[in-house]
Order: structure tokens, then sequence, then C-alpha cells
């Protein structure tokens, strides 16, 4: 790769915060949205933590008085109490007075707050539904040890290693404990299969699962590109190289960049994707803390992959940190045309602190900036329960449905390098607003959708019908399958039989989005992923409003 320039910012900042089909994803997600970009964000490979020398006296005092308390508690409290457990407590309280995102993670908790940013995982690769207490394979991963080992969509899993998953009620997170466990190890696993008299026992060797954060990349047309990036993880960087040089190489002139729903992850990942796009030596980003110790500044510095051609990149309320990053440096750059709603509005950088017993503090260090100098940050003032509602109050205020709901302070008003109008301190508004499309939501629709029926019904008709599947190709089916009221009369039948109690006005409500979600779900058992985002981004609105703008995204760019 040619070097532009050897202008490297140093130390490189990191930052971590990181499904339902798209147009139900917000309610599904943002419980869990919120807490993984409210885990902050990372420096690694910044200086360890040194004591302040700017008020030692009131430091030492705090922590003897501290130390003196927990002492008395632990001694001499009436009940027996966890010391330990009453100290992590108190640390989290103390952090609440900081920052939304510097928070403490006890020791138990770590690896699972980890797991997030790690490009794969030792287990079985496996995707499973739950349904009625039952495990079900959707889908073995393509090449890992459950393929291998025979594992077939339809399967259902009885028991691992002896302990029975189905029949019980368990989490999707417990399942996944018990298969997973360290490479080269064994697990035992029953399965009922369609058409077996008798269970299976399948012995399944554990191996390196790729938990890739390119979810899909594949041509929309022969000239458009369209590439998702769930999270900024380890491997991030190289899957994206990859998936983009293989675009280029089907004759991608022109690509839409998906970063809706991603909530950030590690920095340097996300520079070096923006710089794919940059031309020339220019600021990506910035960060500034107490002093200089954090101070940074990342300019682009390779030829990148796709420096020229029309670039669209969608963006919404679920795009937060590292994912803000590539969105404002390409904005600020006029480089890339934003398409959809406004973004979570983190900037804060965090420094990941190993403590002795396992456990990690995550401490805010610096905000970042993008080039034109936007700090993205929206206001923690308020407090951390004001905060958490940020999201909520968006929605109530209507401003995911009206552009002209969402206004900017004229001192938050910044210019792109070709002079263009954008504004900071509070996420990035996007150069072309799309409103959310709630018309086929109903109530009915989401109970359908907690009780994941629309999966298992997509996963029995697929068995019903695999033979016929398996003759047609993709193309066929997605130019000529269309799923009949009679087989959405049959999800409700199915609804009912689980306890779902009927509702023909919401199934007709609901029919056009569950026309869509049921075929993307039978495509991606028959065909796989990319078929699966393929049949959806057919009724999705701000994909499609991305392909409608990418032909004039280059002029509205330039103001030619």
């Amino acid at each position: 790769m040619n070097a532009k320039s050897n202008t490297v910012s140093t130390p490189t900042p990191e930052l971590t915060p990181t499904s339902a089909p798209r147009a139900s994803r917000f309610q599904v997600r943002q419980p869990w949205l919120l807490a993984l970009v409210l885990a902050g964000g990372m420096l690694v490979g910044a200086n360890p933590f040194r004591p302040s020398g700017q008020n030692p006296d009131s430091t030492s005092r705090g922590y003897l008085k501290f130390k003196e308390i927990l002492s008395y508690v632990d001694r001499d409290y009436v009940d027996s109490v966890d010391a330990e457990a009453l100290s992590d407590y108190a640390i989290g309280r103390m952090l609440e007075r900081l920052d939304p995102h510097s928070v403490f993670i006890p020791a138990k908790e770590q690896t699972q707050a980890s797991a997030f940013l790690q490009s794969d995982f030792d287990g079985v690769g496996v995707e499973f539904n739950i349904f009625q207490d039952t495990v079900t394979v959707i889908a073995s991963l393509g090449g890992g040890p459950a393929e291998h080992a025979g594992l077939q969509p339809g399967d259902q899993l009885l028991a691992v290693n002896g302990e029975a998953v189905s029949g019980v009620r368990m989490t999707t997170e417990q399942v996944y404990g018990k298969l997973r466990g360290p490479r080269a190890s064994r697990v035992q696993i029953q399965v009922q299969r369609r058409g077996s008299l008798k269970p299976l026992n399948v012995t399944v060797t554990r191996e390196r699962v790729p938990n890739n954060s390119v979810e899909v990349a594949y041509m929309v047309d022969n000239q458009t590109g369209y590439i998702k990036v769930s999270r900024f993880a380890n491997n991030t960087y190289e899957e994206f190289k990859q998936a983009l040089g293989d675009l280029r190489r089907q004759g991608m002139s022109r690509l839409v960049l998906d970063l809706r729903g991603n909530p950030g992850g590690y920095l340097d990942r996300a520079t070096k994707m923006a710089d794919e796009f940059i031309a020339g030596t220019r600021k990506i980003v910035y960060t500034d803390g107490k002093g200089d110790q954090y101070d940074t500044q990342t300019y682009s510095r390779v030829l990148g992959e796709f420096e020229e051609g029309p670039l669209v990149v969608l963006v919404d309320e679920g795009s937060a940190s590292a994912a803000e990053v590539v969105a404002g440096a390409l904005q600020d750059h006029d480089r890339a045309l934003l398409v959809g709603r406004r973004t979570f509005g983190k900037g804060l950088v965090q420094q990941p602190i190993a403590l002795n017993d396992g456990s990690e503090l995550r401490l805010t260090i610096a905000r970042y900036y993008t080039p034109s100098g936007r700090s993205i940050q929206k206001s923690y003032q308020a407090g951390h329960a004001e905060y958490e509602q940020e999201l909520a109050k968006r929605q109530r205020q209507g401003e995911y449905f009206h552009a002209d709901s969402i206004h900017f302070a004229d001192s938050l008003r910044y210019r792109t390098m070709h002079g263009r109008t954008v504004y900071g301190g509070g996420g990035i508004m996007p150069d072309l607003f799309v409103p959310r499309d709630t018309t086929a939501f109903s109530k009915y629709f989401r109970r359908l959708q907690s009780r994941n029926l629309v999966r298992e019904f997509a996963l029995k008709f697929y068995q019903d019908h695999q033979p016929e599947l398996e003759g047609l190709r993709f193309e066929q089916f997605n130019a000529s399958f269309r799923i009949t009221d009679t087989q959405l009369q049959a999800l409700s039948t199915l609804a009912a039989r689980a306890g779902l109690v009927a509702d023909a006005a919401g199934l007709r409500r609901a029919a056009p989005l569950l026309r869509t979600q049921l075929k993307a779900h039978i495509a991606r058992s028959a065909y796989g992923k990319n078929a699966y985002h393929t049949v959806l981004a057919e009724q999705d609105v701000e994909f499609q409003q991305a392909l409608r703008a990418i032909d004039t995204s280059t002029a509205q760019l330039t103001g030619n």
C-alpha cells in the first residue's frame, strides 16, 4: 500500500461503546444498544495510570475514609455482608458523578463485556431460535464445526453434554454458554431431526468460529455495492478491506456503506476504514484531554481502495462512537452523502484500566472532534437517568418522523470543506433525512416478534418445501416467490396455538412487513445471509432512498 504521508496520530485512541429484522429493529434493540454504548470507549495502549499530583491530600483522605467505613461494616454490621460486592456498588455510584461512559466492570462480567470486540470465539458455530422452550437450528456457519458435524436447519437441540436445553426455560445466552468452550474440546449434542424416529447424538469438536463485523457485502446491481458494518472489532478493517476489494473486482463504481445500528468499537479500525475513502493527507479525527497527554490527531495516509466515486453512508440513532467518527469525517470532507436519521451522540474516549482482581475501569480521558471541529457528544448535564432516556425523548418529540423537529444552536454550527453547514453537540445530522416507517407496526406484530414466531414459521416452511427451494436459484426465488394470505393466516394459527390471541386488524396492518420478513427468513435458510439482506432491502425505505440519492450525491456534495 502506497504511503501518502508520515503524519500519524500518537497514541491511537480506541473507542468501544457493542437481529431483529430491519423494520422492527429499534424496538427490539434499544435496551442492549444503549447499554453497549454506555459501556463507553477505550484508549488502548495508553500510559499506565499515574496518581494525580494536583490534590494528593484530598485523594488520600477520601481513600482512608472509604477503607475505614468498609472495615467497620464488614466487622460490626448486624448481618453478614459481601464486602467486595459493596465495594463494587460504591465504585459504580461514584462513577455516576462523572459522565455516562466512565464505568466499572466487575471481574465476573469483564469477559462478556469484552466479547463484543472479539473477531472470533471458540464454539460450535450455530445460529438457533428458541420457541416454546425448544431450541431449533436456523443455520450452521459456513465451514464451521457444526456444519462439519452435520447439523442441519430444523434440527432441535434436546441436550448438550447430557443436560437438557429444550423443554426447560433457557435464555439465548445460557444456550450459547453451553455450546461454547475451549478450542479442540468436544461437546455431545442430542438432536431431534425431522423424519427420524429416535434422537441423534452428534459429537462436535469446538473450533475457532469467526464473529464477523462486516455483516454482509454484495452487489445490488452491476455498479452499486452494499456493505453493512455492525461494529468496529479486532478484524473489522481486514474484513472491510477484503469486502471492498471483492466488490471492486466485480465492477463496483459506487457504494452504499451501512452504519445503522453500529454502536462503535475500536477507533483505529474506524479511521483506517475512513482512510480508504479520503484522498490526500487530511485530518480524520482529533482528541483533546486534560493537558496534552491524550491529545491526538489522526490523518489519512494511505492510497485508499475507493477514494473516488459516489458514496452514501446510512446512519441512524443507533450509530454511535467510532461509527460517528467515520460518518463525521466523510461528511466534513464532503466525501459521502449521509442518509437516515441523527446519530446517537457519543464523543468521549475511554481508557481501560485493568485492576488487580480482574475487573476493569473504563475512564473517560478525552473528547474527540471531527475534522471541522465538531464535538458530537450530547449533553449529560441533567444526569444519567435523563441521558439514558434521550433516545426515547427523541421519539416522543417526533424527531424520528419529522426533520424540522430537530433544532441546533447557532453556536454549534460548522462548515464542511466545500462550505456546507453541519452541526455538533448532539450526534451527526444526515444530509438527507429519512423518517422511520412504522405504518405496518402493530401490537400484534411486536408480539409475533417477541415470541420468535416469525422465524419459527419461516423455518417450518423451509423444511416443508426444501426440495422445491433447492431446485431454484435465489434469483428465481426472489423474482417469483410471495407469501400468500393463506400463509399469513397459517402464521396466525401457529401464534394462536402458542397462546397469542388472534388480531385480524393487527395482522392486516402488519401484512406487508410480515410478507417481507417471512420471505427473508426463508431465503436465509435456503440461500444464505446475502439472500436474507437482499430480500429485506426491497422494503427498507432508508436503503431505497440511498439508492435514489447515490446518482446525485457527488453533485450535492460539491454544490455543482
